[in-house]
């Protein structure tokens, strides 16, 4: 639970090229856009390159997938957030993570949850701070 109105997370998460000041500062360096295809530069200088699927406002739900760069390597990755409005002006995030291969899971469901947090922590911060 984020508590923040699903319009502002939706507002964040939508801005595709604004990971690194909007959603994971610290966490991503800088971000280009070149179409459908975004490029993360992580801390340590590696590129990490994701595919845009798809950016549903009437859904709220953004879809991606890492076509290069993840570490360790993988064979395939898909993700999508949805934000659903959880009352009171709240929202719930929902992750959903398909890779490939199924003995990485169990790292990326934890670096996942420690993204889960990060971002609750930045969304969660009053308006211009």
């Amino acid at each position: 639970m984020v508590v923040r109105s699903p319009e502002d997370v939706w507002d964040v998460l939508r801005d595709v090229g604004a990971v690194h000041r909007r959603l994971l500062p610290g966490r991503v360096l800088d971000v280009s856009v070149d179409g459908n295809v975004r490029t993360l530069t992580m801390p340590d200088g590696h590129l990490v390159r994701e595919l845009i699927v798809a950016v549903d406002d009437e859904a709220r739900r953004l879809a991606y997938a890492v076509v290069e760069g993840a570490r360790p390597p993988l064979r395939h990755h898909h993700a999508s957030f949805q934000v659903l409005p959880d009352g009171d002006g709240r929202s719930r995030l929902l992750w959903i993570t398909d890779l490939l291969p199924d003995s990485l899971a169990g790292l990326i469901e934890a670096r996942t949850a420690h993204g889960i947090r990060e971002m609750k922590e930045v969304l969660e911060l009053p308006a211009g701070a």
